[in-house]
């Protein structure tokens, strides 16, 4: 039985200062955004950091990145068949979920889908969980600018057969955000908590995986400091169901630059609209 008993709502602000926070595969992995020039983060790359912390924090995780792999297993299906109580459980889908969302924070929290083909032992599945943790894609404030820079790679890639011989140059872009300034908002929801055995403690993990979110997530698009989790607001509810709507508690929080061309987190005006009986706790990292 979950002792989650209290809805929640949070809004993380995030700061993007000379960085790609999220390529776009299918344009050239500029960073996105959408058709009025807003920059986005989208939801699953998000979750991605949020269990690359957790993971961090020694808890067990089962969608794993493979080059942050804690474990032999390969592939989902092999981290599953891995478990020996899911393969007995195979055929009782609700048992089968219910040791899922006991072994795996990340699957009590967000859900998740197992779906594999029937293999020699004739163990197949096909079962979905729902989490009670939503998470919106992050948009910003404000349009964001891309500046592009163009690369050259001027090593051998592989030994050439005549030693005097260089491999001829490789072109590549590398794009990056000027500044931005991008709010994450999100939910945690009692029913489905219920369902899945999220607990407080799961809530309080989430929480510290949200302050911490660019610790240990470096790369050359997003170089230690240039992403920082500016402030999060955290709403806790009085109620399973709430006190106001994810909505409403999502729009109290304002967010207005205070200049024409914002260049940093100053210069943006961050106000909270009272709701009452609602006070949430909030991170300052500024």
């Amino acid at each position: 039985m979950s002792n989650f008993v209290n809805k929640i709502d949070f809004a993380v602000i995030i700061s993007v200062k000379n960085a790609n926070p999220n390529g776009d595969p299918l344009n050239g992995n500029r960073p996105r955004e959408n058709y009025d020039g807003f920059g986005e983060i989208s939801d699953v790359c998000i979750k991605r950091k949020i269990r690359n912390r957790l993971q961090d924090m020694g808890q067990k995780i089962f969608v794993q990145s493979d080059e942050r792999r804690s474990d032999e297993f390969r592939s989902l299906k092999d981290r599953a068949d891995g478990c020996a109580e899911l393969k007995k459980s195979s055929k009782d889908k609700k048992q089968y979920a219910k040791i899922a969302c006991e072994k795996w924070i990340d699957v009590r929290s967000f859900g998740q889908v197992f779906a594999f083909k029937k293999g020699a032992e004739d163990n197949s599945v096909s079962i979905g969980i729902r989490g009670p943790v939503s998470i919106h894609s992050a948009v910003s404030v404000s349009p964001i600018e891309i500046s592009s820079m163009q690369i050259t790679k001027s090593v051998n890639g592989e030994t050439q057969k005549d030693p005097d011989k260089k491999s001829p140059d490789t072109m590549g872009m590398k794009h990056r955000v000027e500044f931005g300034v991008y709010v994450v908002y999100g939910s945690i929801n009692t029913q489905l908590a219920t369902k899945t055995g999220f607990s407080q403690e799961d809530s309080d993990l989430i929480k510290e995986a949200l302050i911490s979110l660019f610790e240990n997530d470096c790369s050359s698009a997003r170089p230690d400091g240039s992403m920082e989790v500016c402030k999060l607001y955290w709403w806790k509810h009085n109620s399973q169901m709430g006190q106001y709507s994810s909505a409403k508690v999502h729009r109290s929080l304002r967010i207005v630059p205070s200049v024409e061309t914002p260049k940093s987190i100053e210069d943006y005006d961050i106000s909270l609209e009272t709701l009452d009986g609602l006070i949430p706790e909030i991170y300052d990292g500024i």
